[in-house]
């Protein structure tokens, strides 16, 4: 849970507090729909522990096998539900995370124009 008195959303959601769909769900993180996609198709897969952004990441191997496995499932689930589609992943940085707590944004593209 993030510092503060309001909890993390995405914990919530990495805890099944919430009625949002798990497209995938292991011993290290979960994935979901973004409720705002950008493209065909939005996946954000985030990790279980409260991590606020990838500043927070740490050149050691733990990081290293966590990131790793974040692209793995959103490379699996987007090969499984957009096949033969361009795809995008990507981080924000501060200021630009409108959640703090890591996660990778898995797009297939085409983008969505807003």
């Amino acid at each position: 849970m993030a510092g503060g008195s309001s909890p993390c959303i995405f914990c919530q959601i990495a805890s099944s507090s919430t009625s949002t769909t798990l497209l995938h769900n292991d011993e290290k993180v979960v994935a979901f729909q973004d409720i705002n996609p950008s493209a065909f198709r939005h996946y954000l897969v985030i990790p279980k522990q409260h991590i606020p952004t990838v500043r927070n990441l740490q050149r050691r191997a733990d990081d290293y096998s966590l990131v790793s496995h974040m692209l793995n499932v959103g490379q699996m689930l987007l090969n499984r539900d957009a096949p033969q589609t361009v795809y995008r992943f990507g981080f924000h940085q501060p200021p630009m995370n409108s959640v703090n707590h890591l996660h990778l944004h898995c797009l297939a593209l085409p983008f969505i124009p807003r």
